[in-house]
């Protein structure tokens, strides 16, 4: 039987969501004036609470805006890694920790899946022991160089089920024959839970404990 222990990351194991800061600090160490567009960055978030832009667009805009069209490799990987350090230093819950130590003891593989990049979440999900990662792609050229173009879909709800079953398959790990603990603060992930035997509500916001109480899943806290 192999037994997976799957966890979203963003305000599960994070104490807030990843996304912008990580832009914004890298904005700053890259190249600063660019944080000069953080209003046209304000006015894009608008324009997808007015559902004018769907989140893949959003995602991809606010990178154009805050990193630029292209990223030289090693500026990547500088900024992955600074950022992936103040995280797991200071950003991670305490009982996401405990979590993540108690299921590895008992024999399961730890797998991060999240809406997030692979480029700076995969630095992250290292440094807390996750033995694979299933995230957002991003575009690459030949030189290495990131492109501010999404690559595939944006791993957010349902679609982030299909990529966890796309890595089932690319692992050749049988659903029948496996066992899954799924891990998530958000009703976005509801379709994920659904299809785990186990199903954890973490810090949960208001729709996705209701959801949770409906259908009997546990619910826990790691915000205290």
């Amino acid at each position: 039987m192999t037994k997976l222990a799957i966890y979203d990351m963003d305000r599960t194991i994070t104490h807030a969501p990843t996304w912008t800061p990580f832009l914004v600090s890298t904005a700053r160490r890259h190249a600063p004036w660019r944080l000069l567009l953080l209003p046209a960055v304000v006015f894009a978030m608008l324009g997808y609470t007015a559902r004018l832009v769907d989140r893949a667009g959003l995602k991809q805009t606010m990178q154009r805006m805050l990193l630029g069209g292209r990223l030289a490799p090693e500026a990547v990987e500088r900024a992955a890694t600074a950022f992936a350090d103040r995280i797991v230093a200071t950003g991670v819950f305490a009982g996401a920790r405990a979590q993540i130590a108690a299921d590895r003891a008992a024999g399961y593989r730890l797998v991060m899946a999240t809406a997030s990049y692979r480029f700076y979440a995969s630095a992250i999900a290292e440094r807390l022991g996750f033995d694979d990662i299933i995230a957002t792609e991003s575009e690459f050229d030949e030189s290495g160089w990131l492109g501010a173009t999404m690559m595939g879909e944006n791993v957010y709800g349902p679609a982030k089920l299909r990529a966890i079953e796309a890595w089932l398959a690319h692992e050749k790990i049988d659903r029948k024959g496996a066992h899954v603990r799924f891990y998530s603060d958000h009703v976005s992930d509801a379709p994920a839970l659904e299809w785990a035997d186990e199903a954890f509500a973490v810090n949960a916001h208001g729709p996705l404990k209701a959801l949770a109480k409906k259908r009997g899943w546990t619910i826990v806290d790691w915000e205290r």
